[in-house]
């Protein structure tokens, strides 16, 4: 039998791509300083929300603003994981505005 191996998957999702690229790097970093392997960053497809607003409150409907939200994502897995990986990966300073999701997974 095989032993089980522990891989730990990382979701980065933020407004900027410029912060999520600063991000990614850091983490990448501190895995690769701690011995573990790092595949990624991968970019997942940008999520882009547009909202229509009427200019006007009440007459001119044909005046409208557009905008647009466009969440940008990242992912990056970690292979041969050993606790002083995870315990590094705990303690980075994030910059505001980015959103980490991270899950431990095991492959036969």
């Amino acid at each position: 039998m095989a032993a089980k191996q522990q891989k730990i998957r990382i979701r980065i999702k933020a407004f900027d791509h410029k912060v999520i690229d600063e991000t990614a790097k850091v983490i990448i970093d501190t895995a690769e300083r701690t011995g573990a392997v790092v595949a990624g960053p991968i970019p997942l497809p940008t999520k882009i929300e547009k909202f229509t607003v009427n200019k006007s409150t009440f007459v001119h409907k044909t005046a409208r603003e557009q905008f647009e939200i466009r969440t940008h994502k990242r992912v990056i897995d970690i292979t041969d994981v050993a606790p002083k990986t995870i315990e590094s990966l705990s303690n980075i300073a994030l910059p505001a505005g980015v959103e980490i999701s991270i899950k431990m997974l095991t492959e036969k």
